[in-house]
């Protein structure tokens, strides 16, 4: 483990490139634009929210296929060969269209950023950090990966507003599909481009590389690692805690619907959001090192839930415009804290290196089940209770998943604490 304490710094830094620049086309376009989305696909919430679906069980098999892959190949042709495929499918993206035809290029994401990438770049990672800096990898990456989709949220309302030519409240839905298009293929362009990045630049020398490939998985070592309690618990924590993400995804439509804020505020609300991932990720990574990443987890399900319950009562109205941003804050403290750590407690659950991708694959085959269940849920919520009592429902789900994956943090914590 000592030699690969040495990797250097532009290693992270192109992983936090890769590990945001695959999900740039399918999550975070939709994320900061959300009732643009809807408006130029023609789409309700529920629809939407079936097209997360779709992704999300082809990513159940992905994910349990892909992990073992990246124990035996190398993570730079594994994470290039995804970024490249995932851009391909912006082509289609840009041309809007139809629901069937967006179904299946979900699928088709659903492929391509979890059954090559999602594993080896969680791998690649813990490599990174070494013995004695996984909060800190963990937290940069997330805090990394936050800054690169805020940027990209930052870049494409540029676009967006440039291609606009007249006034935004007035677009039609031919200017606002001709704009968006615009912001489509210039994201595509730069996710091919991290490829290469990825491809030449992420190289390891090959005794480190031989120290984390394996020539074979047996069904034995797949059983060690079922056994282990950290896989159970995380797969329970990693369930809560990715609720808490999706759930991030309408607060630029809440915006829109109870702040009453025009498409490019909301966007604005969507990409300000993203920019308190980034310093989430970096101060939590930090402070996880210096004491017990355990015990920052399970405080950050706490703000977590803290947060849920102000937009969940109601009390935040359209001329609450200092409460509607505190509690934002509060919010994306929580659940992006909680994002950045969950994979940096793998090391105090005893969960061997070289076995980290197989052992990943199976923690995300329960994890990131909110990927096919949060979104319809999201979307029945907001279309069957418009304006604002939808909004409060999907914030008590999140409370509740909060609470729970709280309960799992305390658990993990009290059981590795020496």
């Amino acid at each position: 483990m000592e030699q690969l304490q040495k990797a250097p710094w532009y290693y992270l830094v192109l992983l936090i490139l890769a590990g945001e620049s695959v999900f740039i086309l399918p999550f975070v376009l939709p994320r900061v634009f959300r009732p643009t989305v809807l408006d130029v696909f023609t789409l309700d919430n529920t629809q939407l929210g079936l097209c997360f679906s779709v992704y999300g069980l082809v990513a159940l098999v992905s994910y349990l296929f892909g992990g073992p892959l990246a124990d035996k190949f190398p993570p730079r042709k594994l994470i290039a060969t995804a970024l490249w495929m995932t851009a391909l499918g912006g082509v289609v993206y840009a041309t809007f269209p139809s629901y069937v035809i967006l179904k299946i290029l979900y699928g088709y994401w659903g492929f391509t950023t979890i059954f090559l990438f999602w594993a080896a770049m969680i791998k690649a990672t813990r490599v990174w950090g070494g013995t004695s800096s996984q909060g800190k990898a963990f937290g940069f990456l997330d805090g990394g990966r936050g800054l690169v989709g805020a940027l990209f949220g930052t870049m494409g309302v540029l676009v967006f507003s440039v291609f606009i030519t007249s006034e935004i409240a007035e677009a039609t839905l031919t200017e606002s599909r001709a704009a968006f298009r615009y912001v489509i293929l210039v994201s595509s362009g730069i996710v091919v481009a991290v490829g290469f990045l990825v491809w030449f630049f992420l190289r390891m020398d090959k005794t480190s590389e031989s120290a984390i490939i394996l020539d074979k998985i047996t069904v034995s070592q797949i059983k060690e690692v079922i056994k282990l309690p950290a896989v159970s618990l995380l797969m329970v924590i990693i369930l809560c805690a990715y609720v808490g993400y999706k759930i991030t995804d309408i607060l630029s439509l809440y915006a829109q619907d109870v702040m009453l804020y025009d498409q490019v505020q909301s966007a604005q609300i969507g990409t300000l959001l993203l920019f308190v991932r980034p310093v989430v990720g970096v101060v939590i990574g930090v402070l996880a090192d210096r004491s017990q990443t355990t015990y920052w987890l399970m405080v950050s399900f706490v703000i977590s839930f803290i947060g849920a319950l102000l937009f969940a009562t109601g009390i935040i109205l359209s001329s609450s415009t200092f409460l509607f941003f505190m509690s934002i804050m509060v919010v994306a403290t929580g659940v992006y804290a909680a994002r950045s750590l969950y994979f940096s407690v793998m090391q105090r659950g005893r969960i061997p290196l070289v076995l980290t991708g197989t052992a990943v694959g199976l923690i995300s085959l329960v994890g990131y089940t909110p990927d096919i269940f949060a979104g319809p849920a999201m979307g029945y919520l907001l279309d069957a209770y418009p304006g604002a009592t939808g909004h409060q429902y999907v914030f008590w789900m999140l409370a509740v998943f909060s609470f729970v994956g709280g309960i799992a943090a305390w658990y993990y914590f009290k059981l590795y604490k020496k």
